[in-house]
């Protein structure tokens, strides 16, 4: 059985996201020649789990790191050459449907230089929450939806051919008995 595989690149590094909770026995082998192994137990069952890619290159196996955590094993494997891979395997063609994309994690060959370092644990420390929600295009805010200059009708259709029926009277002679409603 394959876990869900995902990964994204740096220059410098390739982070590599094993989805499989409750790991047990984890056990990982990394080789220069870029030769990725990976085998684990879960569940009450203790289901065997394992991946085994041959990398796009070479990697740094002194340089690369490992961490368990209970959702997830996380490794950031150092490329041997500060390069874009064009893919992640060295085998052309579709990849095995096991392995997506990380895109919490995924930059731009182009944005690289923007932030080196992801935030693993999503710290907002940094982020304005001044700034208003209707210039963030998240609504919320008066003409939530509406296109600027567009009339507040508040009107519906629906309501437009839909006949008022009066509430029916109460009397002595019909406590307790049921009224006829007439649909229209």
């Amino acid at each position: 059985r394959h876990p869900i595989v995902k990964w994204a690149q740096r220059l410098d590094d390739v982070f590599i996201t094993i989805e499989l909770p409750d790991a047990q026995d984890v056990k990982l082998k990394l080789e220069p020649e870029g030769k990725f192994f990976f085998s684990a137990k879960s569940g009450a069952d203790k289901i065997p789990y394992e991946v085994d890619l041959d990398l796009h290159d070479k990697v740094d196996v002194d340089g690369s790191k490992a961490s368990v955590g209970n959702r997830n094993i996380c490794y950031l494997v150092k490329k041997a050459e500060s390069k874009w891979w064009s893919r992640l395997l060295k085998q052309e063609g579709r990849p095995p449907v096991f392995l997506k994309v990380d895109w919490d994690r995924w930059v731009d060959e182009d944005e690289d230089d923007v932030d080196t370092k992801p935030a693993p644990d999503m710290d907002f420390g940094d982020l304005d929450f001044s700034v208003s929600a209707n210039k963030m295009n998240m609504g919320g805010g008066e003409g939530f939806g509406a296109v600027e200059g567009e009339d507040d009708d508040d009107s519906d259709t629906e309501d437009e051919n839909v006949e008022e029926i009066p509430a029916p009277k109460k009397d002595a002679s019909s406590s307790g008995a049921e009224h006829e409603v007439k649909n229209v």
